[in-house]
């Protein structure tokens, strides 16, 4: 009957790590049954395994998730917007020196036009059997943070085709590694057929038994290591199905394993920043001075006129003695950039009077980088209505005059200011907001 294919994928861990040694024993053990029966097996990861927000990965730069997936045996993966967008460009160059794996992804370029040296359009895999089985791979078009880091993103679905037009007269298999989401990867089963199999990711969903489009199979496993994909193929008879493993159900748990991960990354970032004299609350409905010393900080780091962000941002008091670079990553997680926005009195009167919606502090808001458990109030800095007139800084604001607005990246994708996403734009990058306010304190006790 010939050689049985087994893939086992994971998806948008987001450095969620307690799965992680249950996750690393199946696939051990699994590799070992197939390859004593004589059977494939491959291991891959579809991107997003790396997140900042925790503090093992933004002590090691991501370094440490890579040893992780070396450990595990993984033969290949895709980048995820983590890996590409939240690191700087020196960090993603050197993120995979030390992989024994390849990594798939074909919309990324220098800005030359050449590719990354640690970066393929695919891979060729040669069974012992006889099969060629050809992975391709390309993660989700963040263009304009792309551009700002020094990167070129492409259409991901034209590289993908591309890639498949290369390899397709070689191959017996495609699987394509898709960091693009659900929709984008329902589109791209009917527009490039060859693809055999598209294991998906970025929009963290699932499908437990999979999903055809044509002859193309749709695998999925959800988040944070939940489940882990396995995908079955047997060429001889051209068949192929999928099922995810529920993580919990299975043994090896190491309780102690992300603890371990946590105060490894605390003594990497336990560099001082300075000495707090006072204890700065964090407040996630009403003002805050901690909040206030973080919209100085964004203003004397952007040059901007006035600020807005959410208070839910605050994860953990500011202590009172030596603060290190770790206090500041427990008190503001998440992978988020500040953005500085060219507005008209006018639009800035509209973004205010939306601010003051009275849902929102209660959101439990997930995504866009936020790593909170609640929006929190909207807090105003040098921004003040009254008697139905805006002030900016103490003074009116005209009607046709130009401000800079600096507020957070999370808040240009449309979802809570849709005017935000058409606006003139730039982006700080690479700094998150804990590197904004981690300076601005710093830059205080030299002085």
């Amino acid at each position: 009957m010939g050689e049985t294919i087994h893939i086992y994928h994971t998806n948008d861990l987001h450095s969620h790590f307690s799965n992680w040694p249950r996750i690393k024993n199946l696939l051990s053990e699994r590799k070992r049954w197939h390859q004593e029966e004589g059977d494939v097996c491959l291991i891959l990861d579809i991107g997003d395994h790396v997140d900042r927000s925790h503090p093992y990965t933004e002590g090691t730069a991501g370094k440490g998730n890579v040893e992780l997936l070396n450990d595990a045996e993984y033969d290949a993966v895709t980048i995820g917007n983590n890996e590409g967008i939240t690191l700087s460009k020196k960090e993603l160059e050197e993120l995979y020196v030390q992989a024994d794996f390849d990594v798939i992804v074909a919309n990324l370029y220098e800005p030359d036009g050449k590719r990354p040296e640690w970066a393929k359009p695919y891979q060729l895999l040669k069974t012992q059997g006889g099969l060629t089985i050809g992975l391709v791979g390309a993660t989700a078009e963040f263009t304009p943070f792309y551009k700002r880091l020094g990167w070129t993103i492409t259409d991901a679905k034209d590289a993908i085709i591309e890639a498949v037009e290369a390899i397709k007269d070689e191959v017996d298999l495609i699987v394509c590694l898709s960091h693009l989401g659900v929709k984008e990867d329902e589109y791209l089963a009917e527009l490039c057929p060859e693809i055999d199999v598209i294991l998906g990711a970025h929009t963290h969903h699932i499908f437990h038994e999979g999903k055809m489009i044509g002859d193309t199979l749709l695998g999925a496993a959800g988040k944070f290591g939940m489940y882990i994909g396995h995908v079955t193929i047997e060429p001889a008879i051209h068949e192929k199905k999928a099922e995810l493993i529920e993580t919990s159900s299975l043994r090896g748990s190491d309780e102690d394993f992300n603890d371990m991960l946590i105060e490894q990354g605390k003594s990497q970032l336990n560099e001082p920043v300075f000495y707090n004299e006072d204890e700065l609350k964090a407040e996630w409905f009403k003002d805050s001075q901690l909040a206030e010393l973080f919209g100085e900080a964004l203003l004397e780091f952007s040059g901007a006129d006035c600020a807005i962000f959410n208070a839910g941002l605050f994860m953990e008091d500011m202590p009172v003695g030596e603060t290190t670079r770790y206090d500041f990553h427990k008190m503001l997680p998440h992978p988020i950039n500040p953005c500085l926005i060219s507005l008209t009195g006018a639009e800035l009167k509209e973004i205010y009077q939306q601010s003051l919606n009275a849902e929102w502090p209660n959101i439990e808001l997930k995504g866009m980088g936020f790593r909170g458990a609640v929006f929190g109030n909207i807090i105003r800095i040098n921004l003040e209505m009254k008697n139905h007139q805006l002030f900016i800084g103490g003074k009116l604001a005209g009607h046709n005059e130009t401000f800079q607005l600096v507020t957070l990246d999370m808040f240009t994708f449309g979802y809570f200011f849709p005017s935000l996403k058409r606006a003139p734009k730039k982006y700080f990058m690479p700094e998150f907001l804990r590197d904004v306010f981690s300076q601005y304190f710093r830059s205080k006790a030299v002085k």
